[in-house]
């Protein structure tokens, strides 16, 4: 008769294999944070810019807050309203080369989140978003979708497939 071999209590089998789930599987990465700025209006076919409409200026905040929905738990975003007079000295953000990520780091920001929106058209706009990191200015992110209709349904739809298939199609860089 061969000796029984003493088995492990149940206990020590059960905080084992707990500790191997634990060691063995990759903790997940809280989402980054992310200074999420509003949508401009870049108009091409007015000299020196001009102000948006107040339909326009209506549908921008749409499309931001769409923005700020889609991206969902890809990112946390911080208050931008602290940094309100420089966003508003620097705008329009497309154009200020890299400022949206100066001011997305000095909200303690991992990543600046910004956009605009091309009139090419009455019925024809380009909708732009990009993914910067606050440290770099690098981007890490962009898309673009043109928006065929004058809807706010249009536009909200455009921001979303934007999002969904260029921006988050597949983790961000660095990521989890």
């Amino acid at each position: 008769m061969t000796p029984a071999i003493p088995l492990p209590r149940a206990g020590h089998v059960c905080a084992s294999f707990a500790l191997l789930l634990v060691l063995g599987v990759p903790a997940r990465a809280a989402p980054e944070t992310a200074a999420i700025f509003g949508i401009e209006l870049f108009d091409p076919g007015v000299v020196g810019g001009r102000k948006a409409r107040p339909d326009e200026t209506r549908r921008l905040g749409l499309v931001t807050d769409e923005l700020r929905k889609a991206l969902g738990e890809a990112v946390t975003p911080v208050d931008v309203a602290p940094q309100a007079a420089e966003i508003a000295k620097q705008a329009p953000l497309y154009k200020c080369d890299g400022c949206a990520a100066a001011i997305a780091k000095t909200l303690g920001a991992d990543l600046a989140v910004s956009g605009y929106v091309e009139k090419g058209s009455n019925q024809i706009f380009n909708l732009t978003v990009t993914i910067t990191e606050a440290t770099t200015g690098k981007i890490v992110r962009g898309g673009r979708v043109v928006i065929r209709a004058d809807t706010d349904d249009t536009w909200a739809h455009a921001m979303r497939w934007v999002v969904k298939n260029r921006l988050l199609a597949e983790p961000l860089p660095n990521r989890s």
